[in-house]
C-alpha cells in the first residue's frame, strides 16, 4: 500500500560562504549575505551617472552660451582622488561660416562639508541647543507612561539627541532650536500644559556680531490627573452651572488648582448590594448609571456605607471597587474650607476592582506590548525607585486594559513571545478586561538572516 511506501527523507545541501566560510544555503554569488553586502551596495548612488552629467554641465552654462554643445562624456578617475573629469566636444562658427569643433576636459574637485549644527554634534555629539525639560508635580509617573506612547506613535522626539528620565518628569535634548519649539508644540497638543523658555548666551563674536544661545523650554503638566478626587473652588463651580463641588477628573483641565485625593490614596471597598436609581446616560463617549450601594472597605468590616455611586452599570454584589475613603481621610483643603456647611460622602467609588481576579494571572506574558523611549535612566534613586516604576508601569498596563478609550490614540503591538497556555480554564479570564486582537498592530522586525535567505531562494 502507499502508506507503507518507504520514503527516502530529503536534506538541503549547505555550501561554504567563499569570503568568509560559514555554512549556508548555495546561491549564484556563492557568498553569505553578510559578505555580499559588504562587497555590494544596491543604495549606493553611480557616480557616473546621467543626472550627475547634467548637474556638472549646468555648472557651465554660463560659459556655453556662445558655443552649441555636441557631447559631454564622463573620464574614468579613482574614486578616491575627489575629482570628476568631463570630456565637452563643442562647435562655434568662425570666419566666413567655417565651423570649428573643439574638445576640452573640465575637472571638478569634491569637497565635503557640513553645516554649523552637525559640526558642533561632530565635535561633541552630547551638545545640545534646546531642551525641553517636561515635569508633572504628582507621586506617580502614569502620565509620562502614556505621553511616552503617543511621543512614539507620532515620532514626535525623533530629532532628539539624548533623553534622560529626571525625577518627576523627562529632559529632551535638540541639536535645534526648531525641533524644541516643534516638540513643544506637540505637547500642548496633547496634555493640558503650561510652559516658558528662557535663554543663555554661550559665545559672541564681536567682528561677525554673531551669537550662541543655549534655550531652555520648561513645560509643566497639569498636576490633575485622571480619577483623581478634586474639589472645584466656588468661582469654578458657579461657572460651571453650580457643579461640585467634590467632582471627579475624567478628562479636561482649564483652571489651575490641587486635587483633594489622588490615585495613591484610592481604597478596596466589597460591594454587597446596588440599586439602579436612573437610567444609563452617555457622556464624554462614557456609559454611567446612577446608583445607591452598601458598601464596606475590604480592610474594615465594622462599618458598612450607604453611597451614591455612578457606576451602576458595571458593578454589582459580590465584587469590588476602588474609591476615595472620605470618612477617614483627614483633608487640608483651602479650597472646601470654603464651603461652609457642606456634606461630604462617606465614600466615593472610581472604578471597579479586579485585583482579586488578576491574582490569578500574576506573573503571566500578556499578548500585547509597548514599545519605549531610548532613555537614560536616573540611576541615583537605587533599588526602591526602580520597583517603583514597575509598579507604575504594571498599573498603567491595567489601565489600558481595562479603559479602551484611553489606548484609543495608542499603537499596542502583538506579543509574538506569548503563548496561551491550554491549562487555563475559561474562568480564570471570565470578567477580567483584555485588549482584543483585533486592536494589537504587528510589530515588524527585520531578521538579516531570514530576509538574505528569502532573496536568495529560487
Amino acid at each position: 500500500m502507499a502508506s507503507d511506501m518507504f520514503v527516502v527523507p530529503q536534506t538541503r545541501g549547505t555550501v561554504l560562504c567563499c569570503k568568509c566560510g560559514i555554512s549556508m544555503a548555495p546561491n549564484p554569488a556563492n557568498m553569505c549575505v553578510t559578505c555580499l553586502r559588504s562587497e555590494v551596495d544596491i543604495t549606493e548612488a553611480q557616480l557616473e551617472s546621467k543626472e550627475l552629467l547634467t548637474f556638472c554641465v549646468k555648472r557651465l552654462e554660463t560659459d556655453l552660451k556662445k558655443v552649441r554643445l555636441v557631447n559631454a562624456e564622463f573620464i574614468w578617475t579613482e574614486p578616491h582622488s575627489k575629482r570628476i573629469k568631463v570630456k565637452l566636444k563643442v562647435q562655434k562658427e568662425v570666419l566666413n561660416g567655417a565651423i570649428l569643433e573643439q574638445s576640452y576636459v573640465v575637472e571638478y574637485v569634491q569637497q565635503d562639508n557640513m553645516c554649523d549644527s552637525c559640526t558642533r554634534f561632530q565635535a561633541n555629539p552630547d551638545q545640545w541647543v534646546a531642551s525641553v525639560q517636561l515635569r508633572q508635580r504628582v507621586s506617580h509617573r502614569r502620565t509620562f507612561f502614556y505621553l511616552e506612547q503617543l511621543i512614539l506613535k507620532h515620532d514626535a522626539a525623533a530629532h532628539a539627541i539624548k533623553i534622560k528620565q529626571m525625577d518627576q518628569g523627562i529632559d529632551f535634548f535638540f541639536a535645534n532650536r526648531s525641533h524644541a519649539v516643534k516638540f513643544v508644540e506637540f505637547l500642548g497638543k496633547v496634555a493640558p500644559t503650561k510652559s516658558r523658555h528662557d535663554k543663555q548666551l554661550v559665545s559672541h563674536d564681536p567682528k561677525s556680531n554673531n551669537y550662541n544661545y543655549k534655550y531652555t523650554f520648561s513645560v509643566e503638566i497639569s498636576p490633575i490627573c485622571r480619577e483623581d478626587l478634586i474639589c472645584l473652588p466656588p468661582k469654578v463651580a458657579t461657572s460651571l452651572g453650580n457643579l461640585g463641588p467634590l467632582v471627579i477628573c475624567t478628562k479636561y483641565w482649564r483652571h489651575s488648582f490641587k486635587s483633594l485625593l489622588g490615585s495613591r490614596q484610592l481604597v478596596e471597598y466589597d460591594v454587597f448590594n446596588i440599586e439602579v436609581v436612573s437610567p444609563e446616560y452617555n457622556l464624554g463617549g462614557s456609559k454611567y448609571v446612577m446608583a445607591d450601594a452598601e458598601v464596606a472597605r475590604v480592610s474594615d468590616y465594622g462599618k458598612l456605607f450607604y453611597i451614591r455611586t455612578h457606576l451602576g452599570h458595571i458593578l454589582k454584589p459580590g465584587d469590588r471597587a476602588l474609591g476615595y475613603d472620605l470618612y477617614g481621610a483627614n483633608s487640608n483643603d483651602i479650597e472646601l474650607d470654603k464651603y461652609r456647611g457642606l456634606v461630604l460622602p462617606e465614600a466615593i467609588l472610581i472604578k471597579k476592582s479586579y485585583e482579586e481576579k488578576r491574582q490569578k494571572k500574576r506573573g503571566k506574558p500578556r499578548p500585547w506590548k509597548l514599545k519605549s523611549l531610548d532613555m537614560e535612566l536616573d540611576e541615583s534613586k537605587g533599588r526602591a525607585n526602580e520597583q517603583k516604576l514597575d509598579t507604575e508601569y504594571e498599573e498603567f498596563l491595567r489601565d489600558l486594559e481595562e479603559n479602551p478609550e484611553l489606548r484609543f490614540n495608542l499603537s499596542l503591538y502583538r506579543n509574538k513571545d506569548y503563548q496561551p497556555s491550554e491549562m487555563v480554564s475559561v474562568s480564570d479570564g471570565d470578567d477580567l478586561p483584555s485588549v482584543p486582537l483585533e486592536e494589537l498592530l504587528a510589530d515588524l522586525e527585520l531578521s538579516e538572516q531570514e530576509d538574505g535567505e528569502d532573496s536568495m531562494r529560487e
